[in-house]
Order: structure tokens, then sequence, then C-alpha cells
């Protein structure tokens, strides 16, 4: 892969990380309900999600996935349930964390990473968009570096970015400005994650 080639798909990678959706929420929930740890843990455990579909679209899985319609049409439905239910249970929680415990009490941080892993791996839409991105990058002559580069690419740019935003909002007055109404946080929230649900199983 040329230098010209990799920074292409490094710009391309960036605008992907940075588009709203519910990897964000759910990293914003994380940070705020419990804390910069937890929200970093969803961060990397999401990107780690994006590498595996880099990883299965350079393969050819998720070129199958989005032409089985049986398939995709079961991930898509996953997806949209889970979605639905944090939202739904952001939404119950209060001021509390949207995992339904009491106020004071934090979930582990390795639960806050299984919940970003799942936000990613559950996203059809992920398979989609790396069969277009990937599709300029990939050809029969692409050696396996060439295959590594573009999928820790994908992970580290998704990683690093959610991880600046962890950093931005767990920033001392941030943190407890978003903390002391962490009911509307948490209720915005779980409405945009209700609302991307929705908007799934309509499309």
């Amino acid at each position: 892969m040329t230098l010209t080639a990799w920074f292409s798909l490094l710009a391309i990678c960036c605008l992907g990380a940075m588009s709203p959706g519910p990897s964000l929420a759910v990293v914003l929930k994380q940070t705020v309900s419990n804390s910069r740890s937890h929200g970093l843990a969803a961060s990397w455990f999401h990107a780690a999600g994006v590498g595996l579909w880099a990883f299965a679209t350079i393969s050819g899985l998720a070129i199958l996935v989005a032409e089985s319609q049986l398939a995709f049409q079961v991930i898509t439905w996953l997806g949209a349930a889970y979605l639905a239910w944090i939202g739904v249970k952001a939404i119950r929680a209060g001021k509390n964390s949207a995992f339904g415990v009491n106020e004071g009490q934090k979930v582990s941080i390795l639960t806050a990473g299984v919940e970003g892993a799942t936000i990613s791996l559950l996203n059809p839409k992920l398979a989609i968009f790396f069969i277009a991105l990937f599709s300029q990058f990939v050809s029969p002559d692409a050696s396996a570096t060439d295959h590594l580069i573009m999928t820790a690419t994908a992970a580290l740019v998704d990683g690093l970015w959610y991880t600046l935003m962890v950093l931005l909002l767990s920033h001392g007055p941030v943190l407890k400005t978003l903390q002391k109404r962490s009911r509307l946080v948490n209720r915005l929230t779980g409405g945009v994650l209700i609302a991307l649900a929705a908007r799934v199983v309509t499309l």
C-alpha cells in the first residue's frame, strides 16, 4: 500500500469514526454514569469490534453477510433490539446507571467494555461501510501486510477518536456539569438509541 493510498484510507476512517451515532451515546453514558476508565474501556472494546468488522470485510466474510438477506436481517434486528434495550434502560435509570444498579454503585469496567464491543459487533451498517471503503483498496495482489495495515488503521482511528471524546467529557467542569444533569443525559441518550433502533428496522 502506497503512502498516498494510506492517507486516503485514514481520511475516510476518520470521517466514519466522527459520524454521530449509538457508539458515541454508549461512550458518553459510560463516562458520565461511571468513570473515565469505563468510557475508555467502552471506546477500545468498540474499536476491537470495528477491527473485527474490518478483518471480516477484507477476508470476504462481510460481503457474504451483506449479500445474504437472511443473515443481514438477523444481524439488523439483533442490533436494533440491543439499541432499544439499552435505550429503555437509560430512560428508566433516572440519575442512576443505565444498567439499573443503585445510585453510587458502578458497573465493572469489563461490563462497560462488553457494551462497547456489542454496539459495534451488532451494527450491520459497519459491514456496508467497510465494503464501500475497502473495495477501493483491496486488490488481488494486496499482501497480508496491506490487509493488516488496513485493519489496524480502522481500529486505531476508532479507538483514538472515542478516547479523545472521553478525555474531553471527563475533564473537571465538563464532567461535573454532565453528572448534575445525569437524568437529562440518560433520557436524551435513551431517546436517541430508541430512535436509531426504530430507524434501523424501518429502513
